[in-house]
């Protein structure tokens, strides 16, 4: 039982759909999936029948018009079962957001429907092998050629790469105007020159597909590119803004499944002729478990709410803090959850170990825990220096 955040009876209706997805058709096959690294393309479908693709996307292009608290909601639920099938459907958030956020009429009509229905996936194009915590550090270059961007370089670490149909790639237009030299673009799937590398081998969220992504003279129309050319920095800095409070609902949601394991498994746990959750120490544990994913649900829900108000031009500090303080809870909690289950906590028999090994990425993509705090200290020190003025 978690504390009553006053959900709409919308709301409170995916969430119930989530759930019963998550516990009927996730829950038997995450184990298949993880030993076999294989992309969840079943339950993905299982998804877009019961509308979960699009809860975030406005109604005009299919979509359920529930915004990030829709789809904080979901994916909570979803991961709470498992944190890598439900991640198909989180990363493709993140690949149409800049859709979402700087698309044309036109761009928003051509690509928001397929991926509100779940016909089509997205991924996002920004890290490089040299440019990850710091973007602007990006080699890959788009050139203009008449009517044509032509990109080359390469992309890796990405989410649904290879599975997804729909990407938006950054890439620089301008390398002498440094930050104001990035562009983004959407790049469809089997466009030539378009290339997937390798797959790469993960300690966790291994039914997520993460791949290379290579272009090598890949032509690009100018109606794909997403806003003006020069404004990619500011495209990815809006995206991410939006987009954190999803990663802080997958570890959210990992965090809150390996608890309930973690207390299921005390109670019957027999050790000295008692359950183990008799003895204080373990008590105490799921105290602190509890209570801390309880204060992560009351962090992330209100800088979603926060988000979907539009109150703020800017919620970078808001979606930092959601984003740090659910990573770093869902690695505390699972790694008491093992602790609680001992040798079996170790074991792939029960779930909790890999429940840690999907908590670790969450403190690590859409920008490490070091980044989060820079991204919030850097936002208290702005907000202090406007307050003096």
């Amino acid at each position: 039982m978690v504390m009553n955040y006053m959900l709409s009876e919308e709301e409170q209706m995916m969430v119930e759909t989530a759930r019963n997805i998550a516990v009927e058709k996730m829950k038997p096959v995450r184990e298949h999936y993880d030993e076999k690294e294989e992309f969840p393309w079943e339950i993905v479908k299982e998804f877009a029948q019961a509308d979960l693709c699009g809860v975030y996307i406005p109604e005009e292009y299919g979509g359920f018009g529930k915004g990030i608290m829709g789809l904080v909601l979901v994916v909570e639920e979803l991961c709470k079962v498992d944190g890598a099938i439900a991640l198909s459907l989180a990363a493709t958030t993140l690949g149409t957001l800049p859709i979402l956020i700087t698309g044309n009429e036109e761009q928003k009509k051509k690509y928001l429907p397929d991926i509100a229905s779940g016909k089509k996936l997205a991924a996002f194009g920004l890290t490089e092998n040299g440019a990850g915590s710091d973007a602007t550090g990006m080699t890959t270059t788009a050139v203009k050629e008449g009517d044509y961007y032509i990109l080359n370089g390469t992309k890796c670490f990405i989410t649904n790469g290879g599975e997804a149909e729909t990407y938006t790639i950054f890439a620089k237009t301008n390398s002498s105007k440094g930050p104001r030299g990035i562009s983004c673009f959407i790049v469809e799937k089997g466009t030539p020159g378009f290339e997937f590398g390798k797959k790469e081998k993960k300690m966790g969220i291994r039914a997520s597909s993460t791949r290379e992504l290579i272009f090598k003279d890949c032509k690009i129309h100018k109606d794909n590119l997403l806003g003006k050319e020069g404004h990619g920095l500011m495209i990815a800095q809006a995206t991410l803004d939006n987009s954190r409070p999803g990663v802080a609902a997958q570890a959210l949601g990992i965090a809150a499944g390996a608890l309930d394991e973690a207390v299921d498994y005390a109670r019957k746990r027999i050790q000295f002729g008692q359950p183990i959750a008799s003895f204080q120490g373990i008590q105490h544990m799921l105290a602190d478990m509890a209570t801390e994913v309880e204060a992560a649900r009351a962090l992330l829900y209100a800088s979603a709410r926060m988000i979907d108000a539009g109150t703020s031009k800017r919620t970078s500090k808001e979606s930092a803090m959601a984003k740090l303080f659910c990573s770093e809870v869902a690695m505390k909690v699972t790694t008491n959850a093992v602790q609680i289950l001992g040798g079996y906590g170790y074991s792939r028999e029960f779930p909790v170990e890999k429940m840690m090994r999907d908590a670790k990425i969450t403190t690590l993509y859409e920008g490490t825990s070091q980044i989060q705090k820079n991204e919030i200290a850097l936002n208290l020190i702005k907000e202090s220096a406007a307050k003096s003025k």
